[in-house]
């Protein structure tokens, strides 16, 4: 028995790279994957502020490191998209998939401010296709996949390439913090980690972005 479970787990941890070649399966670039609209309101530099229109997210908390967040995460989102519903519907792909500090409460009414929980867990978000509502979306079988409408938001954001690493998003959360202090916007909340593309992807052609909430 003890076997098994190291072979499943082995196994498991072999088939994460091709669940998300299934999952962000797409081209050098990002731009024939959808995803969720938004008016740039101004721009300085590689920072834009945005109009985000509301938009409908699955999404899952896990405890632990950040690092370790997103592994965790995929298959039981993955799951949800691929069919694993109660109308067993798929889902096109959407980008990005987001990452940020897990909120200990969301207000209903805005602005809807986001604190870390105990033990540092993560809310990761795969963002559904345009047109899905929280009335069309079908319900999850995992109880642990929640259905949420993001309602229409502001938010600062810096696109940057590169690898996924700690420095990396350290590096230009600073820069993108340094570079609104400097313009006098206020942001309010956990910065949130946006990738757009899967692991396989070259790390000079990724896009990476942070996003902070405008106040």
């Amino acid at each position: 028995m003890t076997h098994l479970l190291h072979d499943q787990t082995r196994l498991a941890i072999l088939l994460r790279p091709l669940l998300w070649i299934g999952l962000i399966a797409m081209p050098l670039t990002s731009h024939a994957i959808e995803e969720p609209a938004y008016n740039v309101l101004r721009a300085f530099g590689n920072v834009e502020l945005r109009q985000y229109a509301p938009y409908v997210v699955a999404e899952v908390v896990t405890d632990g490191a950040a690092e370790d967040a997103g592994n965790a995460a995929f298959p039981i989102l993955a799951g949800y998209i691929f069919g694993k519903n109660k109308a067993k519907k798929t889902f096109d792909m959407t980008a990005p998939v987001t990452q940020t500090a897990a909120p200990v409460k969301m207000a209903m009414t805005a602005p809807v401010t986001q604190a870390t929980a105990p033990g540092g867990g993560q809310l990761i978000q795969f963002v559904l296709p345009r047109g899905v509502t929280l009335e069309t979306a079908p319900e999850p079988l995992d109880p642990r996949v929640q259905l949420r409408l993001v309602p229409a938001s502001q938010w600062a954001a810096i696109r940057y390439s590169g690898t996924w690493s700690q420095a990396n998003y350290d590096e230009h959360l600073a820069l993108l913090r340094a570079a609104l202090m400097k313009e006098g916007v206020v942001t309010q909340g956990e910065p949130v980690l946006a990738r757009y593309n899967a692991p396989f992807m070259p790390w000079f052609l990724r896009r990476n972005e942070i996003w902070l909430a405008l106040r």
